[in-house]
């Protein structure tokens, strides 16, 4: 009899414990021919089984863009960009956003592409949910943003002018126009940090506006906000007609040319503020008594330098426990862009096409151990070598990580490589070493110091990774391969924790 009562009361802890998931089920069906299911939440995780197209599952649980779902048994995990959720439709439901700037996705995943993206405030009103996901309509069509950084309104609906996000507002210090959405295109004009044009369409990941002259252009929708119409006018109004820059540096050189190469015709002190005249590529042409001169983009910041915080507020110190990155700022480095591709390989892969990918990847996972991400770049665009460092130095990096793949002319050379410049530098590329060479099948290269301009100049903690050989045709298949960018980030992931880790250790 005690037997008995003992063993009923292990079966009703058994299934208090896993009551929890049934309450959050939901089904989705498999909309690719086979779809692995893995032991955990990951690429890099054992695959366990598989399911077919068409089949319905019922999610027990979510982690990241990962379900887990019940399979033969036992708990298996299916990547959610292969199925198709079961959305459930809203009415009278409205989204507010609470962060500072909010990425809208082209699907219910931080992996699919982005649209644009949502400014503090923006109230819009939401179609349906899937998951952790909120449907929305963004500039004419389907959009989705995560429900964490959102607060939701039951019953209520946004306001129509809310709802329309017909203003774009740059967030860069400046941003090139062109006369259509494409790289390739003609650049007719520079726009400049917080100013406001109207939308006129948009047209996949660009954006046309109406300038001020009454012209209209083409710019990349990443590098600024939508907003409603309705707050043009006041921002505008705060905005100066003229658009000024603050030196970073003690020493800084105005230069009779936008180049390295032109007379140096002044030196600044940090501090010391200039009207810009126009971007010129990396540089900025500005006036100086009198006289119009050039200053390098990566040696100054637009507007005021912030002013100094209260002595209370500087000393306030986030609280991070092992395991997390809450508190940290991590900027990623995907190498080259734009007219920069960087090297190509054997079956024409360009570098600058796997190292966004990969650093993208990577932010998700860092963002959701709780760490700030910061990149030099987040599209096809060419940001100099001093540009890079200068982002590193104004975030005041706790990390930075520059992303590239190799290329020798011997083919047969093959593997990775982590590289560091100053010996202060060496014990985050030891620990980032460490976690590739756990997950990684290629060939060992080691750790090595790499007289590198981002390593060199930084004086952050910053290293420099080469994830493999694109001039090895074999190593090109492998590197060119989505899981194996999922099994990179991932590593890479691992190791940052690691190297903070240690450092709580200390």
């Amino acid at each position: 009899m005690q037997n008995f009562r003992t063993y009923g009361f292990i079966i009703l802890i058994f299934f208090l414990l896993i009551a929890p998931l049934s309450t959050i089920a939901q089904s989705v069906i498999v909309n690719t021919d086979s779809l692995k299911v893995r032991s955990g939440p990951g690429l890099t995780y054992e695959v366990i089984g598989s399911v077919k197209s068409g089949d319905s599952l019922e999610v027990l649980a979510t982690e990241n863009d990962w379900y887990q779902i019940a399979f033969n048994g036992q708990n298996g995990w299916v990547a959610s960009w292969l199925t198709t959720g079961s959305t459930e439709a809203v009415a009278n439901q409205s989204a507010v956003v609470q962060v500072k700037t909010l990425n809208v996705r082209a699907d219910a995943s931080t992996s699919s592409s982005k649209l644009g993206q949502l400014a503090e405030g923006t109230s819009i009103q939401v179609n349906s949910i899937k998951g952790d996901w909120l449907e929305i309509t963004f500039n004419g069509s389907t959009g989705w943003i995560h429900k964490e950084y959102v607060q939701l309104i039951e019953g209520g609906s946004a306001a129509p002018e809310q709802i329309e996000q017909n203003a774009f507002s740059v967030q860069v210090d400046a941003l090139n126009v062109r006369d259509k959405p494409s790289l390739d295109s003609k650049r007719t004009a520079t726009v400049y940090r917080n100013e406001v044009f109207s939308v006129l369409s948009t047209e996949s990941t660009w954006v046309e506006i109406e300038l001020n002259d009454g012209s209209s252009g083409w710019v990349y929708s990443f590098y600024g906000t939508f907003q409603a119409q309705q707050t043009q006018a006041s921002q505008a109004a705060n905005a100066s007609s003229d658009t000024t820059l603050t030196i970073l540096y003690n020493g800084t050189n105005l230069r009779s040319q936008p180049s390295t190469s032109g007379e140096v015709r002044a030196r600044l002190d940090a501090g010391q503020q200039l009207t810009v005249l126009q971007a010129v590529d990396d540089w900025y042409e500005v006036s100086h008594q009198g006289e119009s001169l050039f200053v390098a983009n990566w040696v100054v910041t637009t507007g005021e330098l912030e002013e100094e915080q209260p002595e209370a507020e500087q000393q306030e110190v986030v609280s991070r426990k092992a395991g997390t990155l809450a508190g940290l700022t991590i900027v990623l480095d995907p190498g080259h862009g734009g007219n920069d591709s960087g090297t190509s390989g054997y079956y024409g892969t360009n570098e600058k096409d796997l190292t966004l990918p990969t650093a993208e990847l990577l932010a998700a996972k860092l963002e959701a151990a709780g760490a700030e991400v910061a990149f030099t770049r987040e599209s096809d665009v060419y940001v100099g070598l001093r540009k890079r460092v200068s982002i590193s130095h104004q975030n005041s990096a706790d990390a930075f990580v520059s992303i590239h793949y190799d290329s020798v002319s011997d083919s047969s050379v093959h593997g990775f490589t982590t590289y560091y410049q100053h010996g202060f530098q060496k014990p985050l590329a030891d620990h980032l070493h460490s976690a590739l060479q756990k997950r990684l099948s290629l060939r060992d290269r080691g750790v090595r110091e790499g007289n590198y301009l981002v390593l060199r100049e930084n004086q952050q903690y910053a290293v420099l990774l080469e994830l493999g050989y694109l001039s090895n045709a074999s190593e090109e298949r492998t590197v060119a391969n989505a899981q194996f960018r999922e099994t990179a980030a991932h590593a890479i992931y691992e190791g940052l924790i690691s190297f903070f880790d240690s450092q709580l250790d200390e």
